[in-house]
């Protein structure tokens, strides 16, 4: 309809008195205007005012509806032009980004801002309600829950919301190549862990293990953290329902290795397993947990060199196994003095251990027909190393124990091993007891040969040595038999530990006791105080060393004249002097432990110990190498310098050995002398008396 007409109908309803005096109004303000996309023609007009009792009514109600209609949605860009800290790219790329705007999430907000009051902070459950409920029954969340404010959420794995990556991406923080790396942002952590009551070395374990390795060398389908721990529901080891609790590893790790998970259920082991036996071993008490390394690594508690004694051994060592369920102990030790045993203690890489005759998943009793040492499957299982091994062959017992085994081979096993300790004893002790005869006699002989005149140990001096000797002998044995027990010094004395500790007190009383007597004899005996003015060092000592050295290196002709105590006797004094003191201030630091430590913090008495194992191997090696030397395996004292016994020398040893002490030299002969005569003096007047 065109205006003219419009306005023609408009004057014909106004003649009759049908239109209502607004209807003006409402023609000129309607024509042209959109309500709703839809745009009012002239007719619309000419309807409303033919029947203007109605269309006030009806306008109304158009408007309303038109005013309660939801304003436009705001797109993200519009949310992104003043949040701009949000990178948009970034977003953009994110899983939500891709899919979702932002008032997806931040449903609260219906307009621009500033929002007044401050949008509420979305929830992940509000899409992800599965994946919540999985989460709140987990570790991470109980912790949580109960303070603990460093426990994961999800944006520590996921990242935060608005760079979220879907799994299959890269770069997603839960991609498979990156879930170790996301995991160890807090459990590498040693202080957040530590704080927790746990370990951060897991991460450098799995790191260095079979499966970290392989995934750093791209091998995505090597085990990673959510394989074996869950993913949201991760729960802690001792609950059932966790995949690595002890009875659900078998089934964790047949996720990648389900054919040796089948073989390891039908097993001994696998079995008791099935019966609930806490005490039966699963994959992780044999591999490891975290550090789990194949079987060529040596470090790893599979390989050949470790089985034994790291795997095996743990559980089939001790009484425990045989108390509860019957199955025979000492099985490690038995092996380890077998030929194979010994073999792989030596370094031995192809002799038999515990899987090459028992099997490795397949473990089972030799009462089993399947077993591979059911005895109608020795001889396969001992021709896989010794080829041509027949039914005689195997008819014996790898672990031989000795004491216990009562089958044939062992019982005449043992009675070799009675008949030979007593032959070697017999044998052997007839031998040592035949050459000391010897030895002693001509010992005495080139004693009485020596024209012992010269003395160098007065009567103080050799008690003091004999105290000294006697103590320190007994302060060496019984002080390396507490840091030895084993070893055969230990099994010589066979004394239980209460009384070690009590005889090595005694002797270091002993030894603390003659080094105070020793002091005192230095300065209030007039002997003392020689022999401390012949002891101190000088220059000479330093030339005498190299003078030494250069003549018995043919370097040199003439020997240098050394004084009553040469270079090597003051060196070994002064050392002892040193190591008296430190040995007993050591000593009574450990013996008076709880005192000293009221004074001094803990770790002292633990560098005590320290110095005072170490210097008595000091002590100990210098007695054998320098001061043995001097007094017995010097071929101008052998087989002993006797000195120690009777304090006598003789003058031609002396001379040659301290050519520069002439007065003693001159005083021996002197004291010969007058002794000769005294005894010429009293065998005339035995001789006159006998007349």
């Amino acid at each position: 309809m065109q205006w003219p007409n419009c306005v023609r109908l408009l004057a014909d309803e106004v003649a009759i008195g049908a239109a209502h005096p607004v209807s003006f109004l409402f023609c000129a303000g309607l024509w042209g205007v959109s309500i709703r996309g839809a745009r009012l023609s002239l007719e619309w007009v000419i309807l409303i005012m033919r029947y203007g009792k109605f269309y006030i009514v009806f306008l109304l109600f158009w408007i309303g509806t038109a005013m309660a209609a939801p304003p436009a949605k705001l797109k993200s860009a519009d949310c992104l032009a003043c949040h701009d800290t949000v990178n948009e790219q970034t977003f953009k790329a994110s899983i939500h980004g891709s899919m979702f705007e932002c008032t997806d999430c931040h449903k609260d907000i219906k307009g621009p801002g500033p929002h007044d009051p401050a949008p509420v902070k979305p929830q992940c459950a509000s899409c992800h309600a599965d994946e919540q409920k999985a989460y709140d029954s987990g570790f991470h969340a109980k912790a949580i829950a109960s303070g603990n404010k460093q426990a994961a959420k999800c944006i520590d794995c996921h990242g935060g919301p608005h760079e979220i990556l879907p799994a299959s991406d890269p770069n997603s923080k839960v991609n498979r190549i990156n879930i170790a790396k996301t995991c160890a942002s807090c459990h590498a952590n040693g202080k957040m862990m530590a704080a927790d009551g746990y370990s951060s070395a897991t991460v450098k374990a799995y790191e260095d293990s079979v499966h970290g390795k392989a995934m750093a060398a791209g091998n995505e389908k090597a085990a990673v953290c959510t394989d074996c721990h869950g993913t949201h529901e991760i729960l802690p080891a001792n609950d059932p329902k966790s995949p690595i609790f002890k009875f659900n590893v078998p089934n964790t790790c047949a996720k990648c290795h389900e054919s040796i998970k089948n073989e390891f259920m039908s097993s001994i082991h696998g079995q008791a397993i099935a019966r609930g036996n806490w005490q039966a071993p699963v994959c992780t008490d044999c591999h490891g947990t975290h550090s789990i390394k194949p079987p060529t690594d040596p470090t790893s508690p599979v390989s050949a060199q470790m089985l034994a004694k790291s795997t095996c051994g743990r559980c089939h060592e001790g009484v425990r196994l045989t108390q509860e369920f019957g199955v025979p102990g000492r099985r490690e030790v038995t092996y380890d003095a077998s030929y194979h045993g010994l073999a792989a203690q030596g370094g031995s890489t192809v002799v038999a251990n515990c899987a090459s005759c028992h099997g490795v998943h397949n473990i089972l009793p030799s009462s089993d027909p399947r077993s591979m040492i059911a005895p109608a499957n020795l001889v396969n299982t001992c021709g896989k190393c010794h080829p041509g091994a027949g039914p005689k062959f195997v008819k014996g017992k790898i672990h031989i124990d000795v004491p216990l085994s009562a089958d044939i081979g062992s019982t005449a096993v043992r009675w070799t091993r009675r008949f030979y300790l007593g032959m070697i004893l017999v044998v052997i002790g007839g031998m040592l007891l035949h050459n000391l005869i010897i030895w002693r006699k001509k010992a005495l002989d080139k004693k009485k040969a020596q024209r012992r005149i010269i003395t160098r140990m007065e009567k103080s001096q050799r008690i003091q040595h004999l105290i000294l000797l006697l103590s320190f002998i007994t302060l060496v044995l019984t002080g390396f038999a507490l840091k030895y027990p084993d070893s055969w010094f230990a099994m010589i004395l066979g004394l239980p530990e209460h009384v070690r500790g009590i005889v090595h007190r005694i002797a270091g009383v002993a030894l603390i006791g003659v080094g105070l007597y020793h002091a005192y004899y230095l300065v209030a005996k007039r002997s003392g105080r020689k022999m401390l003015g012949d002891m101190l060092p000088v220059p000479k000592d330093a030339t005498d060393v190299f003078g030494t050295v250069a003549y018995y290196l043919g370097i040199r002709k003439e020997k240098p004249a050394l004084p009553r105590f040469g270079y090597a006797e003051k060196a070994e004094y002064w050392a002892l002097i040193w190591g008296t003191m430190v040995m007993a201030t050591t000593g009574l630091g450990l013996w008076f432990k709880v005192q000293v430590a009221h004074v001094f913090p803990r770790w002292i008495l633990d560098v005590a110990t320290a110095i005072h194992f170490y210097e008595a191997i000091l002590a100990t090696l210098a007695i054998i190498v320098w001061h043995f030397y001097w007094i017995i395996f010097d071929p101008d004292v052998y087989p002993m310098n006797w000195a120690w016994y009777d304090g006598m020398i003789d003058v031609e040893l002396y001379e040659e050995e301290h050519a520069g002490d002439h007065e003693s030299v001159l005083q021996g002969v002197e004291n010969a002398a007058r002794e000769s005569v005294e005894r010429e003096s009293a065998k005339e007047e035995s001789t006159v008396e006998h007349d």
